[in-house]
């Protein structure tokens, strides 16, 4: 009886985090678009914008607070936290965005969490038609932060930044390229979770 008592509760667990990570979300924007204000704001209003902006750097920097006493308060999410941030190009707001957003990670095969996310390319048919294949669907979210994510691993990451320069010698697009990167270090990701290792750059990651 107890097992399902706790499901519900990181099920609830989980909730709070992801509304805590679209307010910081939230946050971000406004102090964007204040901070755009601000270099064409009047004097009249220049001093209102940048205590505004004062203000809202605090409230981001309390939401990374309670975001991070969050993460800690749960051994679960603290060791997931340490897989996922082992890989290079993974900062803490993907590994909390991936905590947060998507529980199944580790739980299903590299094919199933790319569909899930939206990053398994889907060809586009219709009789005799054959069309480029393409992602949709999927977690909008986790799809950004792992965009986001695949984007500095292809700099940082020897594994997928070389992964990413093969595709583009041979004659994929940046965005093509791009994609199939963050394809890679999702699966990546979820066979380091599913068998909790941490990174190592000479290893091989079976997915």
């Amino acid at each position: 009886m107890a097992q399902p008592a706790l499901y519900q509760l990181r099920e609830v667990e989980s909730a709070e985090l992801a509304a805590l990570l679209l307010r910081r979300r939230q946050l971000i924007e406004m102090h964007t678009a204040e901070h755009n204000r601000l270099e064409t704001a009047p004097p009249a209003v220049a001093r209102d914008l940048r205590e505004h902006l004062r203000f809202l750097e605090r409230r981001i920097a309390n939401s990374d607070a309670e975001l991070h006493k969050r993460l800690r308060q749960t051994e679960l999410w603290r060791r997931r936290d340490e897989v996922l941030q082992s890989v290079p190009g993974v900062g803490p707001v993907t590994s909390l965005t991936f905590l947060a957003l998507l529980p199944e990670l580790g739980r299903l095969s590299g094919k199933q969490v790319a569909a899930l996310v939206g990053v398994a390319p889907h060809a586009r048919e219709s009789g005799r038609w054959r069309g480029q294949r393409h992602c949709s669907g999927g977690r909008a979210r986790v799809r950004s932060a792992l965009y986001m994510a695949a984007l500095s691993a292809a700099r940082s990451n020897a594994t997928l930044k070389g992964f990413y320069h093969r595709l583009r010698e041979a004659g994929k697009p940046p965005k093509v390229a791009l994609i199939a990167t963050a394809r890679k270090l999702l699966v990546i990701l979820n066979a380091m979770v599913r068998d909790d290792t941490l990174w190592r750059e000479e290893a091989r990651v079976s997915a």
